[in-house]
Order: C-alpha cells, then sequence, then structure tokens
C-alpha cells in the first residue's frame, strides 16, 4: 500500500449524523471524495430528501434515513436497516449536536438534559449500536465530534460544556474497551467555526466576534473544510494506532492565554 493510499477511505460505508449542513455535510463531502459510500439521517424525511438533494448537485450519492438520534428504539432499527441496504458502518460520525446559551442559573433541568441527550446520549447510543458490527468485521472507526468546551469553561454554555466533556472521556473510553477489536475512537474538538450555530456571534463589530479573532493565533474564525482533513485522517488507515485523541482544530486557540494588550 502506497502512502497516499492509506488515506483513502474507498469501499467504506460511513454514517455521519446532522450531515445535512455545516461541520456534517463538509466531512460527508470529504468522505465522498475519498471514495467512502455516504450514510446520512434527519428527524424528519423532508430534511433528509433535503439533505440527499444537496448532496446531488454535488454529485454525490448518499443514503439517507429518518432517525431520532436519541431514541435508542429507532437508532437499532436504522443501523439495522443500513446493514442490509448499504453495509455494516465502517466509519460513524457523531456529529449531531445543540447548544443552548442561557446562564446556569437561568437554564431549567429540562433544557439541560436535552443538551446531554443529544451531545453525550447520542453519540453513547449510536456508538453501541455500531460496535457489534465493527467487532465482527474485524475494524472500525469511531469519531465524536466534541469541542475546546471540554477543556475550556465559559459563561452561558454549561450543559454544553458537560456534555462535551463527557464526550471527550467517552471517546477515551471506547478506545480503551474496544482498541483489542482493531477499532479507533477518536474525537474532533473544534474551535470557533463558521455554522449556523455562530452566525449571530459573527457579525461585523460585534465584540464576541472581535474577541475571538483577538483570541485566536490564526485571527480568524475556522470554516467547516478546516475539519475535513483531520476527519478524512482519523477515519482511514493512516491513523490505525491513534486511538483515544482529541485532536483539537482550533486555530491555536487552546496553546495560548491571548494577544498582549496595546498599551
Amino acid at each position: 500500500m502506497s502512502f497516499t493510499e492509506k488515506f483513502s477511505l474507498k469501499g467504506k460505508v460511513a454514517l455521519i449524523t446532522g450531515a445535512s449542513h455545516g461541520i456534517g455535510y463538509a466531512i460527508a463531502k470529504a468522505y465522498a471524495e475519498a471514495g467512502a459510500t455516504i450514510v446520512v439521517n434527519g428527524s424528519r424525511q423532508v430534511s433528509v430528501d433535503r439533505a440527499l438533494e444537496n448532496y446531488e448537485k454535488d454529485g454525490i450519492k448518499a443514503h439517507g434515513y429518518v432517525c431520532d438520534v436519541t431514541n435508542e428504539e429507532q437508532i437499532q432499527e436504522m443501523v439495522g436497516k443500513i446493514e442490509r441496504e448499504v453495509g455494516v458502518v465502517d466509519i460513524l460520525v457523531n456529529n449531531a449536536g445543540i447548544i443552548k446559551r442561557i446562564p446556569m442559573c437561568d437554564m431549567t433541568a429540562e433544557e439541560f438534559r436535552e443538551v446531554v441527550d443529544v451531545d453525550l446520549n447520542a453519540p453513547f447510543i449510536l456508538s453501541k449500536a455500531v460496535l457489534p458490527g465493527m467487532i465482527n468485521k474485524g475494524h472500525g472507526k469511531i469519531i465524536n465530534i466534541c469541542s475546546m468546551t471540554s477543556e475550556l469553561g465559559r459563561e452561558t454554555v454549561s450543559a454544553y460544556a458537560a456534555a462535551k466533556g463527557g464526550l471527550k472521556m467517552l471517546t477515551k473510553n471506547i478506545a480503551s474497551e474496544y482498541g483489542e477489536y482493531n477499532i479507533q475512537c477518536n474525537g474532533l474538538g473544534p474551535g470557533y467555526i463558521e455554522t449556523s450555530q455562530t452566525d449571530a456571534l459573527r457579525e461585523e463589530e460585534h465584540p464576541f466576534n472581535d474577541f475571538i479573532i483577538g483570541r485566536t493565533p490564526a485571527a480568524r474564525w475556522g470554516t467547516p473544510e478546516d475539519l475535513t482533513g483531520p476527519a478524512v485522517f482519523l477515519a482511514s488507515e493512516a491513523s490505525d494506532f491513534v486511538n483515544g485523541h482529541i485532536l483539537y482544530v482550533d486555530g491555536g486557540i487552546l496553546a495560548t492565554i491571548g494577544k498582549q494588550p496595546k498599551f
């Protein structure tokens, strides 16, 4: 096998959750270009159909399934259908997620649980569903979309940070439990990325926009495409001895305490 062939995903089945737009869409598109068969899901048929139309416009044939990622029964049913109709899942990307920016004392327990359910419980349920097939096949890749908030705290995102911190440790534990079966579980930790979740924060002259650009050594927001190279690496044979690692794609923000103010 040549060096470049190690990065090929030809013949692999990749399930990417939350892949109708943003980070998930960019990763799915990159996987398709690397040769993988793409499977996406959505909570409603209309969202699945819209996503498949967008993939088709980009020249990508994708398979779509309707499923609530927090519902274990629906997840098991979906994975069974994928295995019968497409093939055993070789690559799982747990990308679906939500965030609620609410001060902790104003957040209800139900709102907290909702975030944890999507951002932490769903990756657990999905990973649990695909692992038996990976074990039987003798290989597998699970990639959890984590966050730098698993390392740093910030006001108004207590539920999100708690869930992503838990996801970081779930990643390490899956690697610990299933590494002997040639299954690698790693995480991608995006920094501040240009997505629909950050639209309101990126308005010109918005204080937070200026703060992030000033705080990040790269001096810009990241794009979904910035994550595609690392995502392909973690899904490919090139990363077969990388396990339980969180790869932060953050423009260097975790490496610094910020720029020195000008006096």
